[in-house]
């Protein structure tokens, strides 16, 4: 299966980004926060992006039909 770690200010961005790389919609991917995006103190210095793995499910395509 292919994957992709992808970073973002915040999860919810991180993951919008692999799934444009990929080109596929959220139902077709398995998500995993490596880490959640935080800011230092007061926003200021020290901003940590979150990380995440996406990686594609099974293709479907590829299995027969009965």
């Amino acid at each position: 299966m292919r994957s992709i770690e992808v970073e973002g200010k915040n999860t919810k961005e991180a993951i919008h980004t692999a799934l444009e790389k990929l080109g596929v919609t959220r139902d077709k991917v398995q998500v995993k926060v490596l880490s959640e995006g935080h800011h230092g103190l007061f926003g200021m210095s020290g901003l940590k992006l979150a990380k995440v793995k996406v990686t594609l499910k099974e293709d479907t395509h590829h299995q027969h039909h009965k």
